[in-house]
C-alpha cells in the first residue's frame, strides 16, 4: 500500500493552490502525498469517505492564549484545536522574553497542535490581565526580545504589543517604538492589539508592511470607524502600504456594528483570529470555526473565510510555504468541514445579538498524517 490514509471524495478548497474542486486526498508518512481525481482505495491502509464534505488545509489561529497555568488567560491549546479543525495556534504575546523558556518547555514542545509564539516587548507579557503591562517602560527590553526571536525562529513569528490606555498608561506610543525596534532587529514583524485611549492614526503612522493590526473591529473607542460612521483615511492608507489587518476576536474586541460599516465599505480584514482565551472560550468565541461564521453571516463565503484563516493567516507569519495548503510534500495538517444551513444565534463581544443562516461544523481535525 502506497499510502496511509485516503480522504475520499470531498470538495477540497486549497486557497494557495486555487483549488475548489472535489478531489481525493493522499497522505503518507505525516505528508500530503497526492491529490487527483480519483485514487484507488487499495492503495491505502484507511480510506476514510468525506463526500459531501469539505476538505482544506488545517486552519491557523494567529491569535491565542495558550500559556496555561502561568497567565490568568491561558487555555490548554490541545483541548479545542483538536476539535475544530485548527492545527496551528500562536500565542499572541503571553510570553515575554523571560518567561519564553518555559513556554517553548511546558507549552509548545509537548503540545498536539502546533503552537507558535509572538513574544511580548514587555518583560511580564501577560502574566496578570487586570494591570497594564507597560505601564512602565522599565518593562521593555527590546534587545532581549530581539535575541530571543533570533535564537528561537523555529516557533516565534514575531513582537507583539497593545497599544491601549489601560496597557500602556500615559506612554502613548513609546511601546510599539520599543516594540518596532526589537522586530527590525531580528527582522520580523510586529502584531499591534489596537484600542481605547491611544489615537488610532498615532499607531498606523508606524506600522509597517507586513506587521498586523489585531483587533481590527474592535468598537471600545479609536475604531477603524469614525462618528460618521466612515473607515478613517490613516486605515485605507495603512492598508495600502501592507499592514495586515486581523479580526482577533476576543472577549472585548469585535463590535458587530464596526465590522458591518467597514465592510460595507469594502475594508474587510485580511485574516480572521479569535483572540481565545479564558474569558471567551464559553462563549462568545468558543472556536475558529464559530467566529468564521460570524464573517460569513457580514457577507463573506465560505471560500473566503477559508482563505483568511489558511492562507492569509500562513503569510503573515511568514509560515506560508510550510502550513496554509494542500501542496504535496508539505505537513498533511488538514481540516474536513460541514457548511450547516438552519437559524444560528451568535454573538459579539459586546452581547449584540445576531443570526447566521449558515455554521461551519468541523468534523475531522488531521494533525501532522494523524486523525485527532
Amino acid at each position: 500500500m502506497n499510502y496511509d490514509i485516503l480522504l475520499k471524495g470531498g470538495t477540497v478548497i486549497d486557497p494557495a493552490q486555487r483549488l475548489n474542486k472535489i478531489k481525493d486526498i493522499a497522505i503518507s508518512n505525516g505528508l500530503i502525498a497526492a491529490i487527483d481525481d480519483d485514487i484507488p482505495k487499495d492503495l491505502a491502509k484507511q480510506t476514510i469517505p468525506v463526500k459531501h464534505k469539505y476538505v482544506t488545509p488545517g486552519l491557523i489561529d494567529i491569535h491565542t492564549h495558550v500559556y496555561y497555568g502561568v497567565t490568568t488567560w491561558g487555555i490548554r491549546a490541545d483541548d479545542v484545536c483538536t476539535n475544530t479543525g485548527t492545527t496551528t495556534v500562536v500565542d499572541a504575546g503571553s510570553a515575554s522574553w523571560a518567561s519564553f523558556p518555559g513556554f517553548k518547555e511546558f507549552i509548545s514542545e509537548p503540545a498536539q497542535t502546533n503552537i507558535l509564539n509572538y513574544v511580548h516587548i514587555s518583560g511580564i507579557g501577560l502574566i496578570y490581565g487586570p494591570v497594564g503591562e507597560i505601564h512602565d517602560l522599565a518593562y521593555a527590553d527590546p534587545d532581549r526580545v530581539a535575541d530571543t526571536l533570533i535564537a528561537n525562529r523555529d516557533i516565534t513569528v514575531g513582537v507583539k504589543v497593545r497599544q491601549g490606555k489601560m496597557q500602556v498608561g500615559d506612554n502613548g506610543v513609546e511601546p510599539l517604538k520599543l516594540a518596532i525596534r526589537a522586530a527590525e532587529q531580528a527582522d520580523t514583524p510586529v502584531m499591534c492589539h489596537i484600542g481605547q485611549g491611544i489615537p488610532l492614526p498615532d499607531v498606523l503612522e508606524l506600522m509597517r508592511p507586513g506587521d498586523v493590526i489585531t483587533h481590527c473591529f474592535q468598537g471600545n473607542g479609536d475604531n477603524i470607524v469614525d462618528e460618521k460612521g466612515n473607515v478613517i483615511p490613516e486605515a485605507w492608507k495603512a492598508r495600502e502600504d501592507g499592514v495586515i489587518f486581523d479580526v482577533g476576536h476576543g472577549g472585548g474586541s469585535f463590535r458587530y456594528e464596526i465590522a458591518q460599516r467597514a465592510m460595507e465599505q469594502g475594508f474587510i480584514s485580511d485574516v480572521i483570529s479569535t483572540d481565545l482565551h479564558t474569558g471567551n472560550i464559553d462563549g462568545p468565541v468558543y472556536d475558529l470555526p464559530t467566529t468564521l461564521s460570524k464573517l460569513m453571516h457580514l457577507g463573506l463565503t465560505f471560500e473566503e473565510v477559508i482563505e483568511k484563516a489558511t492562507l492569509n493567516a500562513a503569510k503573515a507569519i511568514k509560515r506560508e510555504n510550510v502550513i496554509g495548503n494542500l501542496k504535496i510534500g508539505n505537513i498533511a495538517d488538514v481540516g474536513i468541514f460541514d457548511v450547516v444551513d438552519g437559524e444560528f444565534e451568535f454573538f459579539d463581544a459586546h452581547d449584540t445579538k445576531f443570526f447566521g443562516s449558515k455554521k461551519i461544523e468541523p468534523v475531522i481535525t488531521i494533525r501532522e498524517g494523524m486523525v485527532v
